[in-house]
């Protein structure tokens, strides 16, 4: 079993904050978002999300360095690209269901959305659930384990 972290430590070690250097940034989440709706061109990309394109640019080449999405040629002529979520970009979709969730349940206006998770023939209407890998005992929503 592994320590407890020092609470006196600053800056706090923390998979969260190692997590969101990579994807805590909300054009990459955007992106990571049109990829399961099935966005993979840069122009698809920039008109659904509105993100600038040199932001843009940016952003997708840190997600494929870092191994969330790949950059696949589909045009030799002329030179053209499209990126498809790699099972790193994939293990991503409860963490957006969870985002989904949240504004829900949380946001005044998150209803009023009509960009919502496709399922089956309906839109997702995410609920999470969280157990402890070690006992799984379902975590609590209130507080932490």
């Amino acid at each position: 079993m592994a320590a407890a972290p020092d609470p006196t430590a600053l800056p706090r070690p923390c998979a969260i904050a190692d997590a969101l250097e990579v994807i805590g940034e909300r054009w990459s989440l955007l992106i990571v978002r049109e990829q399961f709706w099935g966005n993979r061109r840069f122009s698809d990309i920039q008109r659904a999300t509105g993100a600038p394109r040199d932001i843009l640019t940016a952003r997708l080449k840190r997600l494929v360095e870092e191994g969330i999405l790949e950059k696949r040629a589909y045009s030799e002529r002329p030179p053209r690209s499209e990126y498809r979520l790699t099972a790193k970009g994939r293990a991503l979709a409860p963490i957006l269901m969870s985002i989904q969730e949240w504004a829900y349940a949380n946001l005044e206006d998150a209803d009023a959305c009509t960009a919502r998770f496709p399922h089956g023939d309906h839109d997702a209407d995410p609920v999470s659930h969280f157990t402890c890998r070690t006992c799984g005992e379902e975590l609590s929503a209130g507080r932490p384990a």
